[in-house]
């Protein structure tokens, strides 16, 4: 009987089953390892999950960001191991790029702003406008920006908002959420649109002078928005930026739902595709 057995274990079928397994397991961790190294350095993926970059994205947007354009750090990696600090192969980011980072004071959670204060500047928003070292920057108004009311779609509007401002209807008498829209221009010549409902206490903050190897962010939604314009603190604002919690910049949104779609009910899934919304870059 041990002899028997024996030969059963070392048959060629047994012998190309244990080689198959192996095989198996070294692809899989070749393809981890190959995703890890993709996500940490080269692009990763990032959805958006509230309203703070209104009009420019989406609850449900699905964007690629770029890791390599500012160098890396601790933080490119998804565990963001302690030390060492600072950045390898770093590249300042520029006023008006839309970037990632991990947010203080945890650098748990990742965000999404806009940046707009370099080292050095001087920042400050009066009555609703941002000044630049002692300059306002020029914030036109243009079209009201409107979106259907969806599945995933919060419509926050501020207390003192009045009609037809929040929600209401599209021309087609759709139910859409309605927004006063205006086109800021930093002092490089990047330009872009940002949501402001009316007065709030954020409308008028003290002048900061951004620290070295900082940088100050903003929500284009500038009513709801958790931003460099209040101190860092968990689940509040995210005060001035460390260089090294840059992550990447937001190149490209790839893919939008509009939170409609049930796992079960595949005839679901096609209509909650936002189509309008995929394939635009952020320059």
């Amino acid at each position: 009987m041990p002899a028997t057995s024996h030969t059963t274990r070392n048959t060629p079928r047994a012998r190309r089953a244990s080689g198959d397994w192996r095989g198996t397991v070294r692809f899989v961790l070749i393809v981890a390892l190959l995703a890890l190294g993709l996500r940490s350095f080269v692009v990763m993926p990032r959805s958006i999950p509230s309203e703070s970059m209104l009009p420019r994205l989406l609850v449900g947007d699905y964007l690629l960001v770029a890791k390599w354009p500012y160098g890396w750090s601790r933080f490119s990696l998804p565990w963001a191991p302690p030390g060492p600090h600072g950045r390898l192969f770093g590249h300042a980011p520029e006023r008006g790029d839309v970037v990632v980072f991990r947010a203080p004071p945890g650098d748990h959670e990742d965000y999404i702003k806009r940046l707009i204060g370099l080292p050095g500047d001087r920042v400050q928003m009066r009555h609703g406008v941002l000044w630049l070292n002692g300059r306002a920057v020029p914030k036109v108004r243009i079209a009201d920006f409107s979106v259907a009311i969806a599945a995933n779609t919060e419509c926050s509007a501020i207390a003192n908002v009045q009609l037809p401002y929040g929600v209401g209807a599209d021309a087609e008498g759709h139910p859409a959420c309605r927004f006063p829209r205006y086109r800021e221009t930093l002092p490089n010549g990047v330009g872009y649109e940002v949501i402001d409902q009316g007065e709030t206490p954020q409308d008028d903050t003290p002048v900061v002078t951004v620290p070295a190897d900082h940088y100050f962010v903003m929500g284009d939604n500038r009513d709801m928005s958790a931003d460099s314009r209040f101190a860092a603190k968990a689940g509040g604002g995210v005060g001035m930026v460390p260089a090294e919690n840059i992550e990447g910049r937001a190149i490209l949104t790839v893919f939008s739902v509009d939170g409609a779609a049930r796992l079960r009910d595949p005839a679901t899934w096609l209509p909650a595709i936002r189509p309008s919304r995929i394939g635009h870059g952020f320059r």
